[in-house]
C-alpha cells in the first residue's frame, strides 16, 4: 500500500540537500532533489511505483514511458506494480539521442504508434526532459495522455505543460517536504 508519508521522509532523508546547485534547467536554487537516491533504494522504488499506479487509475493509458536514465527505475517499478494487479501495461525509455546503431531510435520498448503514453519523471522543476520525452513519443505517433512526477518543484514545469495540453499530476510537491520556496 502506499504510504505518502513515508515517501516524504524518504525523499527528506535521502533526496533533500542544502548548498548552491545549478539545476539542469540552468537555475540556481539553494537546494537539491536527487530523485535517483529514492528510486534506486528498494522501498523507495516500491512506495514511488505504488502511489504513481494509483495517481494513475482513472487515466487511459497503454504505456508508460520516460527519459532514459533518470524514469527508467520508475518505469519498471510502475511495471511490477500494474502487473501484480492485473493491469496489462506497457514501458518504454526515450533516449537522449538516437541510438547510433541498430535501429538508430529514440524510443526503446514495444510501444506502437496510436499506444496512449504517461511519461514519468522523478523531479519536475521547469518540465525539460519530460517535454522532450513527449516530443520523441509524439513524432513516433503516439498520444502523450498525462505527464506525472514523483516531486514537483513549483518552478513552472506543470505550467509549461499546460502551454502544450498535456495534463500533469505529481505525488509530491517541493512544500510537501518543508521547503519554503516563497523567497525563491
Amino acid at each position: 500500500m502506499y504510504d505518502r508519508d513515508r515517501l516524504i521522509a524518504l525523499f527528506k532523508e535521502r533526496a533533500l540537500k542544502f548548498g548552491d546547485f545549478t539545476l539542469v534547467s540552468g537555475q540556481k536554487s539553494s537546494y537539491y532533489l536527487d530523485g535517483k537516491q529514492v528510486t534506486l533504494h528498494s522501498e523507495g522504488l516500491r512506495l514511488v511505483s505504488l502511489g504513481l499506479f494509483e495517481l494513475l487509475q482513472d487515466v487511459d493509458f497503454t504505456v508508460v514511458g520516460g527519459m532514459s536514465i533518470g524514469a527508467d527505475p520508475i518505469i519498471g517499478g510502475v511495471l511490477t506494480v500494474a502487473a501484480e494487479q492485473g493491469k496489462p501495461i506497457l514501458g518504454c525509455m526515450v533516449r537522449k539521442e538516437a541510438k547510433g546503431h541498430g535501429t538508430n531510435r529514440f524510443l526503446e520498448g514495444p510501444l506502437q504508434a496510436g499506444d496512449k503514453v504517461v511519461i514519468i519523471d522523478d523531479v519536475v522543476t521547469t518540465g525539460g526532459s519530460s517535454l522532450q520525452a513527449v516530443e520523441h513519443i509524439q513524432e513516433f505517433g503516439c498520444e502523450v495522455v498525462m505527464v506525472v512526477g514523483i516531486c514537483d518543484r513549483l518552478q513552472g514545469g506543470r505550467e509549461n505543460f499546460e502551454k502544450k495540453d498535456l495534463p500533469f499530476r505529481s505525488l509530491l510537491t517541493i512544500e510537501d517536504l518543508g521547503v519554503d520556496i516563497s523567497g525563491s
